[in-house]
């Protein structure tokens, strides 16, 4: 901020008709940094015309169980890194909904590396559920955890996979296991004496490779979320409506699990890949405004910090109030 005016000096007595002379001005210090060529980052309240209902920063806090105090969900998760060719940053967020009421982010977030050097892989899932199931929360959690533990046990085969660009190879193996995952769901789901519908999340997954020489992402998943691509300054849906493929039903099962979906491709210099839970999928997909504010906002090459994303990822819109995950990478 540049300094402010300082107080003028009088002429005269206080009270008295002299005419006031003002003191210049100081000439601001040589060494300060420049304003940025573009002006700063804007702040933005909400897009679109109305306000949301519910207020922007976190209200009551969820109830707590003294006998389960590991059960606990923090407001608002972080992850960021940088392998390689690609640069990542992840946030999961608690919805304005939750928050007002006082309940927990029902969203899972999972970020972790297997392996070591120009071998290892980089896997992102996140999984949401509907804020209605009382049991959304832990499936988010449990799919999540599931997912990754197969993708860790299979690694060298995934990254063989990707490295030698067998697609097939990869659709089929990375079906099966997220049909176990669902399968896990279900069975966890009779024990608990609920409907498959009140214990399930909708998943993504992305595979990223560290050789920086090795540009193919891998995306995968079912149910509800999104993923878009940021290329040119223009906005892809990667996704769009129309069947995907039913994966086939676990052992012993009398169906699958939601319908999967399945994307690799090679990525260019200066693309960005957003993953996300359907909390942001929506509003990606029906608000013109989201997509518009967020090319604006990652146009300049060099990724924004974990502070900007976890900013950019909570630009509010009335009638969107669920929880929020994103993954972004951007491409070097």
């Amino acid at each position: 901020m540049p300094p402010s005016d300082p107080p003028a000096a009088t002429a005269g007595p206080v009270g008295g008709d002299a005419p006031t002379e003002h003191v210049p001005r100081p000439a601001p210090a040589e060494d300060a940094a420049p304003p940025p060529p573009d002006g700063p980052r804007p702040t933005v309240h909400h897009l679109g015309d109305r306000a949301p209902t519910y207020a922007a920063e976190p209200g009551a806090l969820p109830a707590a169980d003294p006998a389960a105090l590991d059960a606990l969900v923090p407001d608002t998760v972080l992850e960021g890194a940088r392998h390689g060719s690609h640069t990542l940053r992840a946030a999961s967020v608690r919805g304005d909904s939750a928050r007002y009421r006082g309940e927990h982010r029902r969203d899972f977030l999972l970020t972790a590396r297997f392996g070591s050097g120009e071998d290892a892989l980089v896997l992102v899932a996140l999984a949401g559920g509907d804020r209605a199931a009382p049991g959304a929360a832990d499936a988010a959690a449990e799919l999540c955890r599931t997912v990754a533990a197969a993708v860790g046990r299979s690694r060298d085969r995934l990254a063989e996979d990707i490295r030698a660009g067998r697609r097939d190879a990869l659709r089929s193996g990375l079906q099966r296991l997220t049909d176990r995952g669902y399968g896990r769901l279900r069975a966890r789901a009779a024990e608990l004496g609920l409907a498959e519908t009140e214990y399930t999340a909708g998943l993504r997954g992305l595979l990223l490779p560290v050789d920086p020489r090795c540009r193919t992402r891998v995306c995968f998943g079912a149910g509800a979320g999104g993923l878009f691509r940021l290329r040119s300054g223009q906005w892809q849906d990667l996704e769009p409506g129309g069947p995907a493929e039913p994966p086939p039903a676990a052992d012993g099962d009398a169906e699958g699990g939601p319908a999967f979906r399945f994307r690799a491709s090679v990525a260019r210099t200066g693309d960005v890949l957003l993953l996300c839970s359907g909390g942001l999928a929506e509003p990606m997909r029906e608000e013109p405004a989201l997509p518009e504010e967020l090319a604006a906002r990652w146009a300049e090459p060099e990724p924004p910090g974990l502070a900007a994303f976890l900013a950019d990822t909570q630009l509010r819109l009335k009638g969107y109030a669920d929880d929020r995950t994103a993954a972004a990478v951007w491409e070097a």
